[in-house]
Order: structure tokens, then sequence, then C-alpha cells
């Protein structure tokens, strides 16, 4: 007779700070382990990156606190880092997270730029041995290199690291995998370059893979975002051979499924804590600065002279979508700011030519521009929005036919030209081709990391004549 351990492994990604479907997941997760308890059966629980998003007032309000409770209360064994981890918050912040966490932190090609080594609470890999199966487990990261060593981060080729690791640990276990948070098509990709990888479990791109894809000899799962699925993984281990019988995969939908109440607790008490955290004022206003996401408005206006400052670039260019809601008058806090400006978006120096702007200018006078709605790359807005611009005066004609309603450019008061390179300030967002197309042709100069948007309007507000400067119109219908 043949004897078998069956081995269940959870598995989520890209929650996003969707903290309220913890609460949901929560009771399926202790239900399931301890069926299989019950039945000799072992499992784990792995989260695949992009767990916490700052967009999330509790994330925000306690540098990410809440998520490594919430990861230590939902009982995981195994997490790695996302770029979100990775590019949001500083090494100190992380460190305080996940020092003491009861579970392991894994990553196999994230290393600490100063010391080309591992901080203490990272594990290149592990194993782990369940029943009578022996686990390797690996992890790994999506390398943006530039961006990453601004936060001190040297996140190596995944394929290569990935694969050195394999060849070691493949006499020493009966079971590779591999958490990966490198999206779907480089998941293929890895399967089909390093044998010997069973499973990968996947993240980032937030595919939803309802029942395993097979490439070559090794199986890919995912479970889509924000919590609204549990993926499940069963293998069926052959004791005596000491190999794999069968593996099969499916998810959980977590809707309409009841929210457990001690995780509802826990949630409202890091709301607290992260609104205390952030009730300081910055500043006084006399008056509302208002938002208008299809027209010129003074709020966009004071995003983008904070940008022009910021940076100290001769001009500056953001999409007023950026920002969510009008700021009213009074105090100023930094809840405020966060509601305002939730995005995990950075500012970003550029050299670019006066034609790509114009290009970006006359896109911001057609609707299928402003109205676009925009998903990921740290935009967490609904609508794209028209462009707010400092340093620049534009002049148009909005009767005019598309792509011939800008009339004249000024730079600090000279006429812009076709071929003239401007050292503007913009975002990240745009360097990546998303939203208005001219942007990406700028050569970029500097991403600024840490300093998020609402960082810059912080510092704005509190200096001399901002707030009469932002009132000052930039574009002029003619």
């Amino acid at each position: 007779m043949t004897r078998v351990d069956r081995i269940h492994l959870l598995h989520t990604n890209d929650l996003h700070s969707h903290l309220d479907q913890t609460s949901k997941m929560a009771p399926l997760i202790e239900e399931l382990r301890a069926q299989w308890q019950a039945r000799n059966e072992w499992s784990l629980l792995l989260d695949i990156g992009d767990h916490m998003d700052r967009v999330r007032m509790e994330t925000e309000g306690t540098d990410g606190r809440v998520n490594g409770t919430i990861l230590e209360r939902m009982g995981y064994d195994f997490v790695t880092l996302g770029n979100n981890e990775l590019l949001t918050f500083s090494q100190d912040q992380l460190a305080a997270v996940y020092r003491d966490a009861p579970y392991q932190v894994l990553s196999s090609n994230v290393y600490e730029v100063k010391r080309t080594g591992q901080p203490a609470w990272i594990r290149p890999c592990s194993h782990v041995t369940l029943g009578s199966v022996r686990i390797g487990m690996l992890a790994a990261t999506i390398p943006y290199q530039t961006v990453y060593e601004l936060m001190g981060w040297d996140v190596r080729d995944p394929v290569s690291t990935l694969a050195e690791h394999v060849r070691r640990l493949r006499g020493e276990v009966d079971l590779i995998v591999v958490l990966s948070h490198l999206g779907l098509m480089n998941d293929r990709m890895l399967a089909k370059e390093v044998p010997g990888i069973d499973l990968i479990i996947g993240a980032h791109t937030h595919h939803l893979l309802e029942e395993l894809e097979r490439v070559g000899e090794t199986w890919l799962a995912g479970a889509g975002k924000h919590g609204q699925h549990l993926g499940h993984i069963e293998i069926e281990v052959d004791i005596d051979a000491g190999r794999v019988r069968t593996i099969r995969g499916r998810v959980y939908p977590l809707a309409g499924r009841a929210e457990e109440r001690e995780m509802q607790e826990l949630i409202a008490h890091y709301r607290g804590e992260a609104l205390e955290n952030m009730a300081q004022p910055i500043h006084q206003l006399s008056r509302p600065l208002g938002v208008d996401w299809y027209g010129e408005s003074p709020l966009p206006n004071l995003l983008a002279d904070a940008l022009c400052d910021w940076v100290g670039a001769e001009a500056a260019l953001v999409n007023n979508g950026q920002l969510l809601a009008e700021i009213p008058a009074g105090s100023v806090t930094r809840q405020q700011l966060h509601a305002v400006c939730p995005h995990p978006i950075n500012p970003v120096l550029m050299t670019i030519e006066g034609k790509e702007i114009r290009r970006t200018l006359e896109e911001a006078l057609l609707d299928e521009f402003v109205t676009l709605p925009i998903r990921g790359f740290g935009f967490r807005g609904k609508v794209l929005g028209t462009v707010s611009v400092s340093g620049m005066e534009v002049f148009y004609d909005p009767e005019a036919p598309p792509f011939q309603r800008i009339k004249e450019i000024r730079i600090n008061g000279s006429r812009l030209e076709e071929e003239q390179l401007v050292r503007l300030a913009t975002i990240d967002m745009f360097t990546f081709g998303i939203g208005y197309m001219g942007l990406k042709e700028g050569k970029v100069q500097k991403y600024y990391l840490p300093e998020f948007l609402r960082d810059l309007l912080a510092k704005q507000l509190q200096a001399p004549a901002a707030l009469a400067r932002c009132e000052v119109k930039r574009w002029h219908r003619i």
C-alpha cells in the first residue's frame, strides 16, 4: 500500500492593505487548518508580497505595524517582500515590523546596498519538513534597480539568483517552492529557464489562476489581488518514493463571507492609533484650497509649485487627478493630506523636449485623456484629470481642432521652442508610459525617494507666499 503525506499551502498576495478582507479570510483559514490537523495533514500559510500599502490610513499612521500584527495574528509561516514594501517604507520601518516576527521573511534576491548582505530579519531560503516531506522555500521580488538603490536595496537578478539556490537545494529536499513577486510572464519564463522548481506561487501582476497552470515540469499559482480570494494548493507526496504524486490548486472567493469580530477590533485599535499619530497640525488655512479634475484650480497648482520647488526645475507638470478632494479652511493635518493625496507616488526630474511638453498639454485638453481611469503604478485615484503646471504659462484656443489648440507656451517668460530641452519636475507614474504619453519620452535625471507628493504638499503649505502663488492662473484662454 502506498503511503502518502498530504500537504496544504494557503496563499495570499497583493493585499495592498485591504485590511477588511482579512476579517473574512481569518476564520476560513482557521477552519481549514483545523480540519487538516484533525486528519494529520500538514499546512503552511504564505504571503507573496505587497501586503502593505500606504494608501490605507492605518498602514500609513502606524508605519506598517498593523500589517505585521495581522500577519502574526493570522498565523502566517512565510512571507516575502513586494515592490510596495521595498519602495514605500524605509529599511528601519521594515525592520521594526519584521525583526521580531514569528513568521519567516524570505527573499533570495533582496540585499542591502551598504553591506552587500541581507539584514538579519531576511532569510535567503528556508528548509521546512512537513511529515516526511522536505521542502525548500525560496522567494524573489521584481527588480527595479534604479529606484531600489535610492531606498538602500540591491535587488539582484531573480533568475540567476534562484537558479543558484535551486542547484544547491535540489539534492537536499523533495519539493522546491518559490514565492514569486515577479509577475505572471516572469513566472512562466522562470519555469522554463530554471529546471528543478516544482511550484511557483505568484504575485505582482494580480493574476488569478483558479486552477494551477503547468509550464514544463513546474506548476504556477496566483490568488488575484486585494484579498478577494484565498489560494489553496494541495500536494500529495509518495513517502516511499519521495516524490510528488499529485498537485492541485483552487481559490476560495471571499465575497459574502462573514467577518471575524476579533480582527475588526484589531483593525479599529490601529485605526485609533493612526489617527492620533496623524493628528498634528501642519498649517492653518484661512480659506479652502479647491480642486477640479477637469480645469485649473488652486490645490493642483500648489502641488505643481511644490514639485517645481522641491526638485529645483525650470518647470513642473502634474495631473489634477492626484488630488482627490479639496482641503477645507482651518487646521490642516497629516491625516487630511493623506486622505487628499494617498498615492505612493514620488517626484522625478527629467529633461524633455518642448514638443513633448506641447503634446502633453494638447492631450490635457482632450476628454479621452482627462476622464481616463488609471489603475496601478501607484495611482489610487479615479481619473487622470487635466494638467496643472508651474513655471509655465499656456495660451490655448479650446475651439481649435485637437492637437492644434495650444498657441503658445512660455517657460519663465520665454517662448518654448519645439527642440528646446527643459528640466521638468513631474511624477514617476508618467515615466512608465501611463497617462500622458509624451512624458515617457523624457530622460529621467533623478527619482526622489522616499518623498511622496503629500510630503511635498506639507512643506509647500508652510512656504511664504505659496498660497497666493497657487491662485495665479497659468492657463490662458484666447
